[in-house]
């Protein structure tokens, strides 16, 4: 098998497991609370970012089976730890709230503010992919501001739990997105 080949099998299976974890999650409500009791663990909070640099580091490697490979991590990393044992009041109110969000009324709205998601990861992808770290940080910057606004003004104060993992994970990325970009071009 060539390595061509092998990259388009590795980023097919990639996407098939992301998109029938995103629909198992969608239809199947006890597998749904599962995952999101495990999310109460804000580990997976702090680690999701994470994910931002190894994204950014296959788009620049225009790798698609390492793109693919991550948001598959992206995606299931909020039920890789254990189901905490004390969770901060907060943190269940703004679970709950995101749960209550993902299974209400499918608006025209609601629909547009998901597409933001792949629509943010696509350009993401595409900045990298194209070699502009100017862009690629700017989009990492305005998807961390958005999503704490998005929970902030729809969650209220409960949204706020999220500010301090958003930002810490958005200077983790952008420091090392600076690093790694300034090591490729020597």
């Amino acid at each position: 098998m060539n390595r061509a080949f092998s990259n388009r099998l590795i980023a097919l299976i990639s996407l098939v497991l992301t998109i029938a974890f995103i629909v198992v999650s969608m239809t199947n409500k006890t597998f749904f609370d599962w995952v999101f009791e495990r999310h109460h663990n804000q580990w997976s909070w702090y680690i999701r970012p994470i994910f931002i640099i190894p994204f950014c580091y296959f788009a620049y490697r225009k790798n698609l089976a390492g793109i693919s490979a991550t948001v598959f991590g992206l995606f299931t990393s909020m039920a890789w730890f254990n189901k905490p044992n004390i969770v901060n009041e907060s943190v269940i109110q703004f679970l709950q709230f995101e749960k209550d969000w993902l299974y209400g009324e499918w608006t025209t709205q609601k629909v547009i503010l998901i597409l933001t998601v792949p629509i943010s990861f696509a350009l993401l992808g595409l900045a990298f992919w194209k070699r502009s770290l100017y862009w690629g940080i700017i989009i990492v910057v305005l998807v961390a501001i958005g999503k704490i606004v998005w929970s902030i003004q729809n969650a209220g104060e409960s949204g706020k739990s999220i500010i301090l993992p958003a930002l810490i994970g958005l200077i983790i990325c952008c420091v090392l997105i600076w690093i790694g970009a300034k090591r490729i071009k020597k």
